[in-house]
């Protein structure tokens, strides 16, 4: 028991000296707005991005596959912490935005080399007699594809594309390379400013683990709605 007091009392000194003494905790629930704010905007952008590239991919026109191959096969060949540096030190390197847009926008471009993939898998799932029975039914091509191909494609590649927005969340813990303050740079700030390390990375991993697990549960609900649908 002494030695659990002994252990109980400098917990709670560590715990003290790292959230509480000159209000630090402010670090992590600023670190997850960020978090959660690069996440969303990427997710968007990232799925607007990955349809475009996903129809140049499918077109018929070989100016358009190139493209899309092209964009595909170097965000998908390369480091997503380069291409955020690339992006925030060069590119808009003389504009004046947020941090955290144009964080945003880096995840986003980097997303949407990804989802490309998950929206040309799941147009090509569906059967080509879709296709043809909304051509006879007197549909444009964009027709057909807006009002029968694409919604019957999101929802069987809804559950992947949820994965990549958790996979997203994740690999925002990068963003402290250019500065912004996330969840992980400023667990690394009071590690820092406490030479305290097990403390802010465990409350960093219970972060994230806890952000996920609350994402999946509304996520699974949302899908499971889904399939009730499809049943009905």
């Amino acid at each position: 028991m002494a030695g659990f007091g002994a252990w109980w009392a400098k917990f709670q000194a560590d715990f003290i000296q790292c959230f509480i003494e000159q209000d630090r905790y402010k670090l992590l629930l600023g670190g997850i707005q960020v978090t959660i704010k690069v996440a969303l905007l990427a997710t968007i952008l990232g799925i607007l991005i990955g349809f475009l590239i996903a129809l140049c991919n499918l077109s018929q026109n070989r100016l358009l596959r190139f493209i899309g191959g092209v964009y595909t096969d170097v965000i998908r060949g390369t480091p997503s912490v380069t291409q955020l540096m690339i992006i925030y030190f060069v590119v808009f390197a003389s504009i004046s935005w947020d941090k955290w847009i144009i964080g945003a926008i880096a995840f986003g471009i980097n997303s949407g080399g990804y989802v490309a993939e998950i929206f040309r898998a799941g147009i090509l799932s569906i059967d080509k007699g879709q296709t043809e029975a909304g051509r006879s039914l007197g549909l444009t091509s964009s027709q057909t594809m807006t009002r029968i191909v694409l919604p019957q494609a999101l929802k069987n590649i809804f559950p992947t594309l949820c994965n990549e927005f958790i996979v997203l969340i994740k690999e925002t813990a990068i963003m402290g390379y250019v500065g912004l303050v996330d969840i992980q740079k400023a667990g690394d700030y009071i590690k820092s400013a406490t030479f305290k390390a097990w403390m802010p990375l465990f409350a960093v991993a219970i972060i994230y683990y806890v952000l996920i697990k609350i994402l999946n549960l509304g996520l699974k609900k949302i899908e499971s709605s889904l399939r009730k649908s499809d049943i009905r």
